[in-house]
């Protein structure tokens, strides 16, 4: 059990606030969380994202470790060996 009067209020029903909207509710210790992003509008959870490629580093990364594809993998095994 918790001592008395050295932890914070808990609210059980604290609000997730994002644009203005409350979004879900959650235990904190705050009764309000104001958020910028969430899982519901973050290009990563909503399948928007977009990969930059500056300078072709993803491009170097795949072929570093073997995930260009297989076209392109079938083609280097064919030069490498003859």
């Amino acid at each position: 059990m918790a001592k008395p009067e050295i932890h914070p209020t808990w609210y059980p029903d604290a609000k997730v606030i994002c644009n203005g909207e409350v979004v879900m509710t959650t235990g904190s210790t705050q009764p309000e969380l104001h958020v910028d992003v969430w899982s519901g509008n973050h290009p990563f959870y909503t399948g928007t994202q977009k990969i930059l490629d500056t300078e072709g580093r993803v491009d170097r990364f795949m072929r570093k470790y073997g995930m260009a594809g297989a076209s392109t993998d079938a083609a280097t095994a064919t030069t490498v060996k003859g």
